[in-house]
């Protein structure tokens, strides 16, 4: 399956010269002077193309500081004028996007909460039509690809072509070290159904907290996304928002420094040899996996026969238990992960109860 979107490459509507492309602005506007001096500081790095500010804030309760609102957007307007930053602000509704474009925002973004409204999002693709604005969305709060691309099918329809995402991580019910679960893998599977759609990642909604941001930023470089969008504070000890998260300019800047930039290709023709070799060892053993899996089903197949005629259940727990524990132990020996060795299993295991089960409830077609 490919994404089937009628965008414009990102060179060609950013193309800023700076490698990687860095968004970065506080987690609200709070006062002029607060906009101001972060955005004066954030140029001076020379490593920043694009100021962000969140003017509307949606907030999870009320009464909790929901943006400053329209006023922020002259802000903005001023510390473009002083800095020679473009200006981004995150839209949530019809009436945002005309305030935004009548202030002279240059992007706007679309919020994970908002990603996840195909009605809030129709408005505002309706709102953008006939514009030639970059829009930037993020990925839904829960892990839901298909209201990613949902997203990105109703806004590329309503015209606009300078289109981007942006990973921000997705809520989980299980309690990690992150605010958001990166998920890397639903990134990964959008960026191959749309290989042209650029991609940010939002290391400061993923974290929650500044001393995850180094790893995540590098795992997003080591995926081949284009840049990020990132938090920045004169003084995030005092932010109003989101103050955990945030970084100082300086350290933003140090952040950015620190990055082992890679490529995607290589002009090494040694390299490419290399490379093109083990691929090809990969590939053969990727192909043994696959009939090994089959002979695995096949296996299962007349074990759920067996199980049919004599009347006994599809699922044995203990026997679930000893597959599990010994196959971990088998991992550990090899030096595999244990929890990809879980969820390996558990795949297999799920496709076993499966073809199980319709052998064992489906009535066989009677001779005629």
């Amino acid at each position: 399956m490919k994404l089937n979107l009628d965008i414009l490459p990102l060179s060609s509507w950013l193309n800023t010269g700076k490698e990687p492309l860095v968004i970065s602005g506080p987690c609200s506007a709070e006062t002029e002077e607060q906009t101001l001096s972060t955005a004066h500081l954030l140029a001076a790095t020379g490593k920043v193309s694009v100021l962000r500010a969140g003017i509307w804030k949606p907030r999870t309760r009320p009464g909790e500081f929901e943006g400053i609102g329209s006023i922020g957007l002259q802000w903005l307007k001023r510390a473009k004028e002083e800095t020679g930053l473009l200006t981004a602000v995150e839209v949530a509704t019809a009436k945002h996007v005309e305030e935004a474009l009548a202030a002279g925002v240059d992007i706007l973004w679309i919020g994970a909460r908002s990603t996840a409204n195909p009605f809030t999002v129709q408005e505002i693709a309706d709102a953008l039509k006939g514009v030639d604005v970059p829009v930037l969305i993020k990925n839904p709060v829960n892990p839901d690809l298909s209201l990613w691309i949902g997203a990105l099918e109703r806004v590329n329809r309503a015209g606009i072509k300078k289109l981007a995402a942006i990973h921000r991580g997705f809520s989980s019910y299980e309690k990690t070290a992150f605010r958001n679960e990166p998920m890397w893998d639903l990134a990964i599977q959008l960026k191959t159904i749309a290989p042209d759609l650029p991609i940010l990642n939002d290391p400061s909604h993923i974290c929650g907290n500044r001393e995850l941001i180094p790893y995540v930023m590098q795992k997003a470089v080591d995926l081949d996304m284009q840049g990020f969008i990132i938090e920045s504070h004169i003084d995030p000890s005092v932010a109003w928002t989101d103050a955990k998260q945030q970084v100082t300019p300086a350290a933003l800047a140090e952040l950015i420094d620190h990055l082992n930039l890679r490529h995607a290709d290589s002009n090494d023709p040694v390299f490419e040899d290399k490379l093109a070799h083990l691929r090809k060892e990969i590939d053969k053993l990727d192909d043994q996996v696959i009939k090994i899996v089959a002979d695995r089903m096949k296996i299962v197949e007349k074990i759920g026969e067996y199980k049919r005629e004599n009347g006994v259940t599809i699922l044995q727990v203990n026997r679930w238990d000893e597959i599990i524990q010994k196959r971990q132990n088998l991992a550990k020996a090899l030096n595999l992960d244990l929890d990809f060795t879980v969820k390996l299993m558990e795949l297999i295991h799920n496709e076993s109860i499966r073809k199980q089960n319709v052998i064992m409830n489906d009535k066989p077609v009677q001779e005629v």
